[in-house]
């Protein structure tokens, strides 16, 4: 009976998280198709980890980022989309963690990794792999406004972090297997 029940919940894990998976694909290759939708459906596909998160824990959830994260850059036809939830995908995996540091010192850490990870994927994404719509892009703005750019994708992110809890929050009082 024993070894039914683990084959059971063994089941359960990999349908959950490979519809998880193929809806955060799905999700990711709408960013190439609805304008303006290049930082807000990584966003969306990020939401999809919360089941695995809760329900299988981070470690889980750090493998179905991946094999999103690998998925999306293979088959994704917007590329910083896709390198957007590569670059930032992982924050739900870890988010539980970065809220054990203390409230002062928790916001700057967490603007802080946002804005490492934007500086490396955009410098990868400008000097590395040429992709010439972010170049084009990047050439027309000063450093004034790169500068403002990520001053305002750090507030969304912490906006998103915010969401991201009341989401979490939600999703444990009203479907968490118990």
């Amino acid at each position: 009976m024993e070894e039914h029940d683990r084959s059971h919940r063994q089941s359960r894990k990999t349908a959950l998280c490979g519809m998880m998976a193929a809806l955060s694909v799905v999700i990711l290759c709408l960013g190439g198709m609805i304008p303006l939708a290049t930082a807000a459906c990584p966003m969306l596909a990020m939401l999809c980890l919360i089941p695995a998160i809760c329900e299988y824990g981070a470690g889980t959830a750090a493998l179905l980022y991946g094999a999103v994260s690998f998925l999306a850059l293979l088959l994704g036809p917007d590329k910083e989309s896709a390198f957007l939830y590569a670059f930032l995908g992982w924050y739900p995996a870890i988010r539980v963690r970065l809220n054990r540091i203390p409230e002062a010192v928790r916001w700057l850490v967490k603007c802080g990794l946002f804005s490492a990870a934007m500086l490396v994927m955009y410098a990868l994404l400008l000097h590395l792999f040429h992709l010439e719509a972010v170049v084009e892009e990047f050439a027309e703005y000063s450093a004034a406004m790169t500068a403002a750019l990520l001053v305002l994708g750090s507030v969304t992110f912490l906006v998103f972090d915010q969401a991201l809890a009341r989401l979490t929050t939600l999703y444990q009082k009203k479907w968490q297997s118990g």
